[in-house]
């Protein structure tokens, strides 16, 4: 059985060079889990407990029916409701929405069916389990750039990548979006690798 790799497929979307680029992205499926406050708190544990738990439980549907993939890097879309940047702002007042992309293949009632059995297996987690959700995402034309070292160091990249922006008469056109490629449980904070994007938009000059 072969197995699907997602990051080997989309080359673009799970690999980013040292400058900002320009790229675009259709449509595609994700399980997602809504939250807020500090990532380094309990409930964003949690959640990516349970996102991972249902994201394994599609893939070993998918590999009882013959379409095996491997699970891919954990994704987050970020905000807060004022307008401070998020870094100034109190963590608790960040508002997140963690992904992990899923096969095209997979669908609302092939994921629905993995949550109820992985629900089953890992009670400890139903009730979270139960808030994972599925969804598709097109964030269309986009600027993107890899970041490395700690999360606290992104401002430097993110100006770099807004400089690129206004050269270019582009503006911000949704959610701050991270792709991360390391899991800093084992690595030094200064090897962390992060994809950062913005989808974006022409600058309306009427």
């Amino acid at each position: 059985m072969n197995k699907l790799d997602l990051a080997k497929t989309y080359k673009t979307y799970y690999k980013s060079g040292s400058e900002p680029e320009l790229v675009g992205f259709g449509e595609a499926p994700y399980l997602t889990f809504v939250g807020q406050g500090d990532p380094n708190g309990e409930r964003f544990a949690q959640a990516t407990a349970a996102l991972y738990a249902a994201a394994y439980g599609v893939k070993a549907l998918g590999k009882s029916q013959g379409t095996d993939f491997t699970v891919p890097k954990l994704e987050g879309l970020w905000c807060v409701e004022s307008n401070k940047p998020a870094l100034e702002a109190p963590r608790q007042e960040w508002r997140w929405k963690l992904l992990i992309r899923m096969p095209d293949f997979v669908t609302g009632t092939v994921a629905a069916e993995a949550k109820e059995k992985t629900s089953l297996k890992k009670k400890e987690l139903a009730d979270d389990i139960a808030q994972v959700a599925y969804e598709t995402m097109a964030e269309g034309l986009s600027v993107q750039m890899l970041h490395i070292g700690p999360y606290e160091t992104e401002p430097e990249t993110v100006e770099r990548m807004h400089a690129y922006m206004e050269a270019r008469g582009l503006v911000q056109n949704g959610l701050h979006h991270e792709i991360y490629l390391t899991d800093p449980r084992k690595t030094p904070s200064s090897g962390w690798k992060t994809i950062l994007r913005f989808p974006v938009e022409q600058r309306d000059l009427s």
